[in-house]
């Protein structure tokens, strides 16, 4: 499609480079903005939703053919596949004056057609590979179905498990997040963003939106700047250092100041601190909902806005409709228009539109590259890893391929909840539910009695919130309660194991799916104490987007594993698992509480002056008089179908100097019957420093394999780089002292050794 752009290129006018390594880039886009007018340029700052698709919003934008003839929308979200593609850039390529294509984008989560585990259970695997190679099938589809920019990763820190978003990200640890941001912008952007089975990867919520107030979609922010550097900015830096193309702002405000007018962090950290040379779209509708922060109209907000550094204006529409007076009236440059011009042509010049508006509308792609039986194998690959055994008494699990089980719950035949929240382009109707995936994997020689047991939840405030978007995600039996729970109970009565498959419904977490209470529903708590009544094994099986409160479960319960929302093959994974085709091996990334009274709770807290370090209840320590201050499950917890043992560390020095390397090394042995993973991991305490830091903080980790009786020595290199912290003047230093190095199964179970560092 070079044709459209010949005439664009004329003579060079003279512009201090934003990408001085990429001249012909600098030249093309030069020529192409010397021949735009002011209108042209804002309307390259404009990105709407046409409709159809999933909102996030109550708008929609209007007009939206008619603005792309005029130059006015520089991307469009929220339509996918070929045909609605290729018409769209139509009307951009062959109807507006200077025929600039449109970029086009969409949420791809986890997945776009193929959908793979949630954020956060994929997270629980540990397994940096397998998420780069979900991101990259989640490219190879997305790009088949005409789209070149997903809105993710999502890499916002989050301790806690009240905030429905939690689902969409890594958990609380900043530096696994900043291992798993790198994988999936490697794994969406591939290694050649010109190619057309890439997309361009958007890091977010810029930031600091995982730690919303009262766990509270959209809430408020407030935290000190050591916090912000020790315990939340690294993934999004991480995301950027890999590469990433653009960033989306957050919702919330940073130090009194919304973040889309946030010079300090969208100036001042983000391009200058850290170099970022890409550009920055809002989150949906947040430009002008700066004016409920209270920060002006929305002439006045969206001046502020592009004068921090916020480039593009999702549905909003401030910039397409202010701009231009706000350039009259001197509140914003001409200057700053342009920079953000520039910064959105150059992305598309990166993703190699200006060459073929249309490289990414190949139809004969869909059938190729979408939902494939390679794309399923791989779903159910990563939901298999994503699973996380949280008890297993008795040795329950696996469980023989005989006799008869009794499977229920209400989501234990459910299509529609399996593949979770931020679902725009998946199909639940491809989805493999528990009850097909056991008869799958078991075959004839298991008898399975099924029965429902119970509505997801009888709560019918709760059932109009989580159905808003029209699909019954929550069906109501038309049999009471008590007779599905009789179903259920004879089924039991009739069995040698239970299996119930309880949980939240897929949109019970998610965007603005906050619960105040994460236990799991009272009609189906009724149901599996009714169940446990029976004296048979019972074994729970947990689809849900967040960390749940489940203290009676695992009091009660058998066995537990935690599925999370598996994806397209859930039924298939979960049966792998169940039935010992995989010995489970992911380990929780967001710590359980016993309750949500302990919310916010995360591992690398700090001890207080008066700490409860474990010993019985005392009066006047940092404790509960109710319960204990330890979480059900510790972050990085995690069972295996084997069993394995930790020698103590040895160190190849204990005194060290300098940039000197220590090797901090265990032997892991496997002491069962049973070829099993286990994700070895590694902490450091610094227990004396010129400010207070967390009691530990993991520095490594390392996934193995291990045959029965197998020994492996795992090794560690640690350098003064391990050692770093954030000052109180914000500079990354290590200070000379002791420091324990900690290793173990997880974030609690841990062998220590003490080493002292001098400069």
């Amino acid at each position: 499609m070079r044709k459209y752009f010949a005439f664009l290129i004329v003579t060079a006018i003279v512009y201090v480079p934003v990408f001085a390594q990429d001249a012909k880039m600098n030249s093309f886009v030069s020529n192409l903005m010397s021949k735009m007018t002011l209108d042209e340029k804002i309307g390259q700052l404009n990105l709407v939703n046409p409709g159809g698709g999933l909102l996030t919003g109550a708008v929609v934008s209007q007009g939206v053919e008619d603005k792309i003839r005029k130059g006015a929308v520089g991307g469009l979200f929220g339509i996918y596949g070929p045909e609605k593609v290729r018409k769209a850039q139509d009307l951009a390529v062959k109807n507006s004056r200077l025929h600039i294509p449109l970029i086009f984008g969409l949420d791809v989560i986890h997945g776009h057609r193929s959908i793979f585990p949630i954020p956060l259970g994929l997270s629980a695997s540990w397994d940096m590979g397998l998420i780069e190679k979900t991101a990259r099938i989640a490219a190879t589809e997305a790009s088949a179905d005409g789209l070149n920019w997903g809105f993710s990763p999502m890499v916002d820190i989050a301790r806690d498990a009240r905030w429905g978003r939690i689902s969409e990200g890594s958990g609380e640890d900043p530096y696994l997040g900043s291992q798993i941001a790198k994988a999936m912008v490697k794994g969406y952007q591939g290694d050649d963003l010109k190619k057309n089975n890439t997309i361009m990867a958007c890091v977010k919520h810029f930031a600091l939106y995982g730690a919303a107030e009262a766990g509270r979609e959209y809430n408020t922010v407030d935290m000190s700047k050591i916090k912000m550097y020790q315990y939340y900015l690294d993934p999004y830096k991480a995301g950027i250092e890999a590469g990433a193309g653009s960033i989306m702002s957050s919702f919330n405000e940073i130090d009194a100041i919304p973040a889309p007018a946030n010079k300090w962090l969208l100036t001042d950290l983000l391009r200058k601190q850290w170099g970022f040379k890409g550009f920055v779209v809002s989150d949906y509708t947040s430009v002008d909902e700066m004016e409920e922060h209270g920060l002006g109209d929305l002439q006045t907000v969206s001046a502020l806005a592009l004068k921090a550094g916020l480039d593009m204006d999702m549905v909003s529409e401030g910039f397409l409709n202010t701009l231009k007076k706000s350039l009259k009236e001197g509140k914003v440059t001409q200057q700053q228009i342009d920079a953000s011009c520039r910064r959105i042509l150059e992305a598309k010049y990166k993703l190699g539109l200006f060459d073929d508006p249309y490289k990414y509308v190949d139809e004969t792609r869909t059938a190729k590259d979408i939902l494939t039986e390679a794309t399923r194998a791989a779903s159910r690959e990563a939901a298999e890893h994503s699973c996380v055994l949280l008890k297993n008494a008795n040795q329950t699990l696996p469980l023989q391929k005989k006799g008869t089980i009794a499977l229920v719950g209400p989501l234990a035949n459910s299509q529609r909840n399996m593949l979770g929240t931020w679902v725009v382009a998946g199909d639940w109707k491809q989805s493999v539910s528990v009850l097909d995936g056991i008869k799958n994997v078991a075959g004839s020689s298991v008898n399975v009695l099924y029965a429902k047991g119970a509505n997801i939840s009888d709560d019918s405030l709760l059932i109009k919130r989580t159905n808003v978007f029209g699909e019954a995600e929550i069906e109501i039996d038309s049999r009471s309660p008590e007779e599905m729970i009789t179903e259920a109970v004879d089924a039991a009565n009739k069995s040698d194991v239970i299996v119930a498959v309880v949980g939240e419904a897929a949109d019970m977490s998610g965007e603005a799916s906050s619960r105040s209470d994460i236990s799991i529903p009272e009609s189906q708590e009724n149901l599996l104490k009714a169940l446990a009544k029976t004296g048979k094994p019972l074994v729970i099986v947990l689809i849900n987007g967040r960390p749940l409160t489940l203290t009676w479960e695992n009091d009660h319960a058998t066995a537990i594993l935690e599925a999370w929302a598996p994806g397209t093959e859930a039924g298939n994974a979960v049966a792998d698992v169940l039935f010992g085709n995989y010995n489970p091996s992911g380990k929780i990334t967001a710590t359980f509480p016993r309750s949500v009274g302990q919310i916010p709770v995360y591992y690398n807290h700090k001890n207080t002056g008066r700490p409860f370090n474990n010993e019985p209840f005392a009066k006047f320590k940092s404790n509960y008089i109710d319960i204990t201050n330890d979480p059900l499950y510790p972050f990085g917890y995690g069972l295996s179908y084997s069993s394995f043992t930790y020698s103590d560390i040895r160190l190849t020095k204990t005194n060290l100097k300098g940039n000197d390397r220590l090797i901090a090394t265990v032997t892991v042995t496997n002491t069962s019957k049973v070829a099993g993973e286990e994700i070895v991991q590694m902490y450091i305490t610094d227990p004396v420093a010129s400010i207070t830091r967390s009691v530990k903080e993991l520095k490594g980790f390392q996934k193995i394999m291990l045959q029965p009786g197998e020994i492996k020595a795992v090794s560690f290199n640690i350098t003064p780089e391990d050692l770093k912290f954030y000052n109180s003047n914000l500079d990354y230093v290590w200070e000379a002292g002791e420091f324990i190095i900690r290793i173990g199964t997880n974030s609690n179970d841990l062998k220590s050794a003490t080493v002292n560092w001098k400069k």
